[in-house]
């Protein structure tokens, strides 16, 4: 394959798109089946934090998916070649809350296309800005980090061990992932991509051990044990990583600990390895 070039990308950063939705009940009321609520069927006046990935859902035409599930390379992101994608991280600024039902914007921009070399291989970094907003201004400030990369080598022997998740938590949830609300958060936020519901892909096509939980999945549960666990405190902001992938074939445990007003989150695997890490700021 050949080696991306980020100079190649240049005519990418800056590039920039527009689209319009709604606050609609609809999603929010299925996420909270998904989710288990007791009361699904009472939705919040307000959005609560991260739901927002309900809203603005890529739409593109079935003849123009790839055989991943994902859209084929280019469009509004750069055609990078590399055959792996994924959601690495982002980071937020929740300036006001969207009222449910009420007309949105949204202005998507891509900040930044960097190439890199690491031990998995040749890595392509791709930040976005998304900035959602109201009658009343901008409520939302999203920066997503997408990563492409090669396929991963096998594993060697003697690779370091996966990094050890705290063990210092406050509260602890137990989640076991299984095909069903994998699907449903798939169909809930229009994700294509196979890795999450074909299992026969996942394994032979992707080598990975079996149907991989959704990052967006896992960051959206650290943030509904936080609320659940202090609903009092208003979220300002929020900061999430991916450390190492979450699978269906074992439970694992959404963590967080209080430290006035920041909280230290993370997502802890069977192994106690740290699949993900994240951070807010409250009121």
């Amino acid at each position: 394959m050949s080696r991306e070039n980020s100079e190649s990308f240049d005519a990418w950063v800056g590039r920039s798109e527009e689209g319009a939705d709604r606050i609609t009940q609809a999603p929010i009321r299925l996420l909270q089946a998904t989710l288990d609520y007791a009361n699904a069927s009472a939705p919040p006046a307000i959005l609560p934090p991260l739901w927002h990935w309900l809203y603005f859902l890529p739409g593109e035409r079935l003849s123009n998916i790839g055989f991943d599930g994902h859209p084929q390379r280019g469009g509004f992101l750069p055609p990078v070649r590399l055959p792996r994608r994924m959601w690495a991280g982002g980071r937020l600024q929740f300036l006001h809350p969207l009222a449910v039902d009420a007309p949105v914007q949204r202005r998507s921009t891509i900040k930044n296309v960097q190439s890199k070399s690491g031990r998995s291989g040749h890595l392509v970094f791709v930040t976005l800005l998304h900035e959602i907003s109201d009658s009343e201004g901008v409520a939302i400030r999203e920066e997503q980090d997408i990563v492409y990369r090669d396929a991963p080598p096998p594993v060697a022997a003697g690779a370091p061990a996966p990094q050890a998740a705290p063990t210092d938590e406050q509260y602890s949830r137990i989640i076991t992932p299984d095909p069903v609300l994998l699907m449903r958060f798939s169909a809930l936020t229009f994700n294509g991509h196979r890795i999450h519901y074909d299992r026969p892909y996942a394994r032979q096509e992707e080598g990975y051990p079996g149907l991989v939980v959704h990052g967006p999945l896992i960051a959206t549960l650290l943030m509904e044990e936080l609320r659940r666990t202090h609903p009092d405190r208003t979220i300002r902001s929020f900061e999430f990583k991916a450390v190492s992938p979450l699978f269906d074939t074992a439970p694992f445990t959404v963590n967080g600990k209080l430290e006035g007003h920041t909280a230290r989150l993370w997502a802890r695997g069977p192994q106690g390895q740290l699949a993900m890490q994240a951070s807010t700021e409250l009121e």
